[in-house]
Parts: structure tokens; C-alpha cells; sequence
């Protein structure tokens, strides 16, 4: 028999790989510098940029905003506040093209999802993955949506408080405007309403010590009053044609995944004056067993989230890669170690501060 020293080790034990589902945020928590400095850093990241801009922005250019992907690859790319003030729609397809430059990326190391899970905007990006829209049409919906909420005055903001709580605050702040546009997780929803109805609530919010912080985001989303811009909004995606997707989108608003016999289309307009929860689509999309989320965003608020939500499953972990040092873009096949599962960083109910910017919303 061999000394001990000479024997091979035993093999590890198998563990199955994870589920990977694709998280696609909204407007709330979006920057560019991350998406530039993963660019700078990763060719996969750099690739996937150059090519999906290509497509992005020769649609967008049929709407008057100027080409972003040499931008974003160049030597001076554009700051947030420099997109804000381009034409009308210019972030918001500066977000769309992010997500999915993301979500090719994440493809490209083998990590393409089982389950999409989309937030508000960032339906639109996950249908375009799914397969349901191609990058031209997912582009030419933002761009319309753009358009849409340039004409739905208001603002939004995000509470660290759960709904029932930001409820009791909209009653006791006298704001009969302000709707609960999101509800994000337990301790976090975001509001939606006329800025000087969201001004009393988060004075009320502040005397109640909730913390709140305005969202940067210049619209009102997710509102009642919204109906009719939904209609509006409905009509002018119509005409872009919707395919059977190849993998599950799990809608917020939409309460669950699209099935094949759903309207997208009305579904997309939907997140103008319906809210957004989600907790339970996160429950759904995190099934049991090994699932690694991943954020298809330049941010990750929508990654404390889902590690908020799904704190007590075992074996389910989430991670968002552009604002994540160690994430392995040059080693994917360590995507399922580390960092620790969802239910080891999850902050505990009540003790997390809010974050700045962020809240899902349109």
C-alpha cells in the first residue's frame, strides 16, 4: 500500500451546477461608470458591448439619439448626467443596451439563464432575451416608453419600509396621490406620485424615522392615474411583433412567469399604472435546489433584494457581476463558489441602510 502522502486524493463529492437565473432591473439604480470600467477590463464585457450597440443604436438613431456604443468604448464616455441631458429616451436606451450587452456577456462564459426575472424597464431588456423581441424592436419599445414618460409628470421615491408601513405613512402624511409603486422586499418600497405630495410623505417618513431618498428619476411610473398613457403606450408597440420566447420571463407586475397564451404587449404597458412586487416572483424564480441570480444591471440593488428575499433558501446565491471585483469573468467555471449564499450576507429585517441611488421602478 502506498505511503499516505503518495495516494490520490479522494474526488469531491458532485454538486449538481447551479440554475442560473438573470435578474434585469429598472430604471432606479442605474450608472454608467460601472458598465465602462468592466468594458475596460473583460474582452467578453467589451465584445458584448460592441455588438449589441451596433444593433442598439442604429435603431435608437430612428428616434434622434446619437450612436453610445463607440461612446461607451471610447476614451471620454458619457456620464450619467450628460446622457440625462440628450434627447428624450437616451438613458433609457443607454440602460437597455447595458442589460443586455450584460446578459450576452454572461452567455458567453456559460452562464445563460434557465429563468429571467424582469422588474419594470427592465421587462423590456428580459423579453429581448427571451427571444420574444429582437434588439431592434426591444429598442424602438424603450424608446417609445421613453417618450411615454416624458409626459408623466411626478416623481418617485424609496422608503425603508415595507408596504404596509408605507402605507400607514401616505394616510398619515395626507398625500392622496402617492401610490405604492414597488415593493421591493420587506424593509424597501418605492413610491409614486406628484413631488409635493412625495415631499409631505417623506417628511412624515423622517418624523416617523423611515429613511427616504428621492429617486433621480424625473416621471411618475406604476400609478393609477397612468391608464390612459397605458393605452396610449399599448397602441404605439402594437405593431412590433412578439415571438414565443425560448426561456421564462418572471414578470413583477405581471405577478408571475408569461405564458404563451399572455400579451406581452399589454403586459409591457401594464408597468405604467400597476405595481410592481417582487418578493414572490423572486420566490418563484429561485426554485429549489442550486440557483445562482445574477444582475443584468450596472448596479446591485436588485441584488440585495433577491439576497433579502431569499435569505432562508439554501443553496441559492445572488451576485451582480459589474459591481462584484471578485466575479469570475476569466474563470466562469468558479461561477458556482462564492461569494457566500444569499442567506449569509443578507442584512437582517430593519438593520440595513437605505441605499442610494436604487428602487426598481420604470
Amino acid at each position: 500500500m502506498p505511503p499516505a502522502h503518495d495516494r490520490p486524493a479522494p474526488p469531491a463529492p458532485w454538486e449538481p451546477p447551479p440554475d442560473i437565473v438573470h435578474l434585469f432591473p429598472g430604471q432606479g439604480d442605474f450608472a454608467v461608470s460601472p458598465l465602462v470600467t468592466a468594458a475596460r477590463a473583460h474582452s467578453v464585457v467589451r465584445v458584448a458591448v460592441r455588438e449589441v450597440f451596433a444593433r442598439v443604436d442604429e435603431a435608437s438613431g430612428e428616434y434622434g439619439i446619437p450612436a453610445l456604443g463607440p461612446a461607451l468604448l471610447g476614451d471620454t464616455p458619457p456620464s450619467g448626467r450628460k446622457l440625462a441631458a440628450g434627447p428624450v429616451g437616451t438613458p433609457q436606451v443607454a440602460l437597455f443596451g447595458a442589460s443586455m450587452a450584460i446578459h450576452r456577456a454572461l452567455c458567453a462564459i456559460g452562464a445563460a439563464p434557465r429563468r429571467i426575472v424582469a422588474v419594470s424597464f427592465g421587462e423590456i431588456a428580459a423579453l429581448t432575451a427571451a427571444g420574444v423581441f429582437d434588439l431592434a424592436d426591444g429598442t424602438r419599445i424603450a424608446c417609445r416608453l421613453s417618450r411615454c414618460l416624458s409626459r408623466c409628470p411626478g416623481g418617485m421615491t424609496l422608503l425603508a419600509a415595507g408596504a404596509g408601513e408605507a402605507e400607514k405613512l401616505i394616510d398619515a402624511s395626507a398625500s392622496p396621490r402617492v401610490a405604492v409603486a414597488c415593493v421591493n422586499d420587506s424593509d424597501e418600497t418605492v413610491l409614486s406620485g406628484p413631488t409635493h405630495e412625495l415631499s409631505q410623505v417623506e417628511r412624515c417618513a423622517e418624523e416617523h424615522g423611515v429613511a427616504a431618498v428621492r429617486l433621480r428619476l424625473s416621471f411618475t411610473s406604476h400609478h393609477p392615474s397612468l391608464t390612459a398613457r397605458a393605452a396610449e403606450f399599448e397602441a404605439a408597440i402594437r405593431t412590433l411583433p412578439a415571438r414565443p420566447g425560448h426561456t421564462p420571463v418572471h414578470s413583477a407586475v405581471h405577478g408571475g412567469p408569461y405564458g404563451r397564451d399572455d400579451d406581452v404587449h399589454r403586459g409591457l404597458a401594464a408597468c405604467l399604472p400597476c405595481p410592481a412586487r417582487l418578493p414572490d416572483v423572486l420566490r418563484q424564480a429561485g426554485a429549489p435546489g442550486p440557483t445562482l441570480l445574477l444582475e443584468c444591471g450596472t448596479g446591485h440593488a436588485l441584488t440585495h433584494n433577491a439576497q433579502r428575499v431569499l435569505a432562508h433558501r439554501n443553496g441559492v446565491s445572488a451576485r451582480s457581476p459589474l459591481t462584484d471585483p471578485d466575479f469570475p469573468w476569466e474563470r466562469p467555471h468558479r461561477l458556482g463558489q462564492g461569494p457566500a449564499p444569499a442567506e449569509a450576507t443578507a442584512a437582517a429585517p430593519g438593520t440595513a441602510p437605505l441605499r442610494e441611488p436604487q428602487g426598481e421602478s420604470a
